[in-house]
């Protein structure tokens, strides 16, 4: 079986995605900055009788992010599936206003070249193999800019057009690149945006490779936008 490679790995979506891929018998390979967390995580997940295996990374690191996934690769196997869903710093949530050009330095690291770095670093693998996904995680910001997260707004906007072109251009190599919009908190208690709702939602999308664009639920007193 192939991998699964989970980037921004946390005990909610991650874990629950994790365990969901794992469950349908792919390697998890789970990568994020805190060892600890990631130490955790890995036990519960062979505790389930899934075999994982944590690599530590941080997105605006490049080589560390590079050297993550290299690794996971030789030691899992083939990274079938991507996942690029780790959650954004407070300090990019800063109002449209109070957003001067270097507040964007790290928002646009952690949105556009974390994405890129790690869409080069396993693209190589999933043409060897012949077919991949890659899965993009986005708050409502990417689709409805709020001048409140500027940070965010701006740089989720631009990880959208980045993986919409990657859809566009990889569809004819049986790589499928999509993007999920998560509109509002991820909750246990929410119908559609609890944890084990959204890694479902996730797997179906990686399955049934139809369309760029998901929506967790519609957006507030907005119909969906294109799929």
């Amino acid at each position: 079986m192939t991998t699964f490679a989970l980037i921004g790995a946390g005990p909610g979506l991650g874990l629950a995605t994790a365990r969901r891929f794992g469950s349908a018998g792919h390697t998890v390979a789970l990568i994020a900055r805190n060892a600890g967390r990631l130490e955790e995580m890995t036990t519960e997940l062979v505790h389930d009788g899934i075999r994982a295996r944590g690599f530590t990374a941080d997105v605006l690191d490049i080589e560390s992010l590079t050297a993550a996934l290299y690794a996971a690769a030789t030691a899992l196997g083939s990274i079938e599936i991507l996942q690029y869903s780790p959650v954004p710093r407070a300090d990019f949530m800063k109002q449209v206003l109070d957003t001067g050009a270097d507040d964007l330095d790290a928002p646009l690291a952690f949105s556009v070249k974390g994405p890129v770095t790690a869409v080069n670093a396993v693209l190589p693998g999933m043409r060897e193999l012949g077919r991949g996904t890659l899965l993009f995680v986005n708050g409502g910001s990417a689709v409805r800019p709020n001048p409140n997260v500027a940070g965010t707004s701006i740089a989720f906007a631009a990880e959208s057009a980045y993986a919409r072109m990657l859809h566009d251009t990889l569809a004819r190599e049986n790589i499928h690149a999509a993007q999920l919009i998560i509109p509002g908190a991820i909750r246990p208690d929410a119908e559609h945006s609890s944890p084990d709702v959204l890694a479902r939602l996730l797997y179906d999308i990686h399955q049934q490779r139809d369309g760029f664009r998901h929506y967790s639920e519609p957006l507030p007193d907005q119909p969906l936008e294109d799929a």
